[in-house]
Parts: structure tokens; sequence; C-alpha cells
């Protein structure tokens, strides 16, 4: 099947959707850095941030100071109401933290400078209850108590990255586990449906099986190109091509420069397999697909495209979906999106990812 451009409604489409065929829901990376932000119940952490806050404060005790001994006394005074605070907000935040970690990401930053800012303000009034300070800075001690929370909330960000590669990587290797054995097992039931139907196809057919059993088989590797997943689509679809004869109706839209873009390995085929179930096979006139590629300056768009004449369609539990959708947020993380849409007779899957 050579690809070719023509012109059809699917390219202008601006459809937007979420995990569901419904409008305008859109994927959110749930890979993102969010279970393990607000993880300060251990006593690692506490010491962690308890001496980074006194090695500020040691810093900030330097100013103004005459001799050592003025540096003691100053950073002493700073201690009584530095430490308390730095506790207040890590007791604060270790109990709450089921509920901050359900928060959107910018949600928890906002949540998180706002209890340092409170801290802050409580440092300061514990040193004037204690008659340390003649005038209490409020101001100062609010936005010192953002600052020092800010820094806190980016080492548990770095921290909780740092402890995801291993987890992503034997996550990645699962999903591919699963889908490959489906994989498989499809295409050979199409195969072996189209040798005893038409025994003349037989040979270009198993040669297009052929080398999606060799891009199956081969080892599991993080990545590949779009180039490569579009070369096993062309070859899944000549297979059903032979099947479902004037039935399929396929066009291809591709933009030469988004063929370096990286994918998991077969995750285009899925997807237009995806199409063939459910928007080919339950219709007796056929249905369109559409496979479309553009660059967007440093993005690649994806887009796979089916009609569903008359709504027909067989549903689907969204099992392919998903795991297209959680192994493009393993590779790629918040850089991907993932939507779908179902409207005005069309199915869309759409995808981002870097180029």
């Amino acid at each position: 099947m050579t690809p070719t451009t023509a012109p059809q409604d699917f390219d202008n489409s601006t459809l937007h959707g979420g995990l569901a065929p419904t409008d305008t829901i859109a994927a959110v990376s749930p890979f993102a850095p969010r279970a393990m932000l607000f993880d300060t119940c251990h006593v690692g952490v506490v010491l962690r941030v308890v001496l980074l806050v006194q090695a500020v404060a040691g810093v900030a005790a330097m100013f103004g100071t005459l001799d050592p001994l003025d540096w003691l006394l100053r950073f002493s005074l700073l201690t009584g109401g530095v430490l308390p605070a730095t506790l207040a907000w890590l007791v604060a935040v270790c109990v709450f933290k089921g509920r901050l970690n359900r928060l959107g990401v910018s949600l928890q930053w906002l949540a998180g400078t706002v209890m340092g800012a409170v801290a802050g303000a409580y440092g300061c009034g514990l040193l004037a209850l204690m008659g340390l300070l003649s005038s209490p800075s409020w101001w100062a001690s609010g936005a010192s108590g953002v600052l020092l929370s800010a820094l806190v909330l980016a080492g548990l960000i770095w921290r909780a990255k740092a402890r995801m590669p291993a987890a992503t990587t034997a996550r990645l290797a699962e999903l591919q586990s699963r889908i490959r054995p489906h994989f498989l097992f499809n295409t050979l039931n199409s195969a072996i449906a189209l040798v005893r139907a038409e025994p003349a196809k037989a040979e270009a057919v198993l040669e297009d099986l052929s080398e999606l059993f060799r891009s199956a088989l081969a080892d599991p590797a993080e990545s590949v190109t779009l180039a490569q997943e579009i070369f096993l689509a062309q070859r899944y679809l000549e297979i059903e091509q032979v099947r479902f004869g004037d039935r399929l109706r396929v066009q291809w839209s591709l933009d030469p420069g988004a063929d370096a873009a990286r994918l998991p390995p077969l995750l285009l085929q899925p997807l237009v397999e995806n199409a063939v179930l459910h928007g080919v096979e339950p219709s007796a006139s056929g249905a369109r697909i559409l496979i479309s590629t553009t660059r967007r300056g440093g993005t690649v768009v994806i887009k796979v495209t089916n009609s569903a004449p008359a709504g027909s369609g067989r549903p689907g539990h969204g099992l392919a979906l998903t795991n297209v959708r959680e192994r493009l947020f393993l590779l790629h993380d918040v850089q991907a999106q993932f939507r779908t849409t179902c409207k005005d007779g069309l199915f869309q899957v759409r995808l981002e990812v870097p180029l």
C-alpha cells in the first residue's frame, strides 16, 4: 500500500477529547511527580529539610555580625523561631499529605508555599512572644517561609523523579509484554483466514506478516522512530486490505519532517487495529481510516481517525487505548499528549510527542 495524500475532512478536524468517547476531556499524565511530592513523614526527609533550613538561617545570621560570638548569638536567636516553624511545616504536610497529593501540580505548589508563609509568620510570632524581637517583621518572615518552602518542594520533586526510572522501566516492560502476544495472535488469525480464502495472495500476505513478526519478536527497545511505526502499520493494513477489500479505505497524510519522532515500539499498530476492529469490521459498507503526521516546530502530531457509519461500531473496553496512553507517558511523561474523541460519526485518536 503506497501512502498517498488526498483531501479529506479528517485533516481539517479539530477534534479534542478525553480517554473515553466524549468531548473536551484531556488526558493528564499519571506519571507527573505527584504521589511522592509530599512524602515528608520519613526521618531522612525531615533531617535533610531541617539541615537545609538551618544552613540558610546560619548564612543569614552572618549579615551584620562583628565576630563569631555575635554570629552564634544571632544564629541561636533565629533557630528559636526557624526550627519550630520548620517542624510545624513538616508535620502539617505529613498529616495532610493524602489530600495534598490529590491536588493538581499548580495547587500543590500553592498549598505548599502558603503553608510556608504561615510557618514563617508562626516562627516570627514565637520570637515576639519570647520577647526576642522588639519589632516583628511579619512580611519578611512570611516571604522567607514562601522561599524556603518552595526550595524544599523543588528538592522533593527532584527526589520523586530520581526514584522513578527503575519503576518506569519495569512498568514499560510489563505493558509491552501484554501487547505483543495480543498483536501476534490477531495478525496470525488474519493470515490464516486469508490463506484459506485467497491462496493466490498468500505469499504477499505472509511476507508482510513475517515483517510484523520480526518486529514484534525483536528485543524490546525503549523507543523506535515514527517512520518505523508507520512501516509496520502499512504492513498490517496490507493484510487487512486483502481481507476487507473495498470496505477498507485508507488515506495517508504523512509529513517527512515528523519521521524522526520517538515512540514506544508497537504503539501505532494497535491504534490502526482498533480503527479496523471498531470502524471497518462491524459495518457492511466499511469505513475510512486516515493516518496523518504533522510536524509543528518541536512537536509532532499523530492522528488516527476512522469513520463509524450510522454510529456503528463494536463497543470496547478501552484496554488498547489505555495501554497506548500509559506507554506513551512512560516514555515522554508530561511532554506527551493523548486525546480521543467521537464526534459526527468520526472517532479520532490524537497524539502529541516531542521531536
